[in-house]
């Protein structure tokens, strides 16, 4: 994941402030983006205490729902509808390319920002 940070720092336009966090585990993941609010959630499928499908579930079916846009990281092809049935705004199947996976979190920042004007 670092290189795939390292990715969406380098696609941010100059002098845009780009934050980080990280969970160790979905529950933690949960409560993270509950308190920060940030723009994109990027979620691993495998990951102990509630993984990512739980946690999309949990931030996109609430009321009202969480704002910022979410990402899961699969396992398998195969449950791409897991993913869909989560609320996933975007998913991929790993292994990832960190420059596809900038370029995706980017066009769902642009996305929400211009939902948002």
């Amino acid at each position: 994941m670092a290189l795939a940070a390292r990715s969406v720092r380098r696609r941010s336009a100059p002098g845009e402030t780009l934050g980080l966090l990280e969970a160790g585990d979905g529950v933690q993941g949960m409560k993270l983006a509950w308190r920060h609010q940030p723009d994109v959630v990027v979620a691993d499928e495998i990951t102990s205490r509630a993984g990512a499908f739980a946690l999309a579930r949990d931030l996109k079916g609430s009321e009202p729902p969480f704002r910022g846009r979410v990402v899961i990281l699969l396992d398998r092809a195969e449950d791409q509808w897991l993913a869909r049935w989560a609320g996933a705004d975007a998913w991929f199947v790993k292994p990832v390319n960190p420059f596809d996976l900038a370029e995706t979190i980017a066009e769902l920042v642009d996305g929400q920002d211009k939902e948002a004007v």
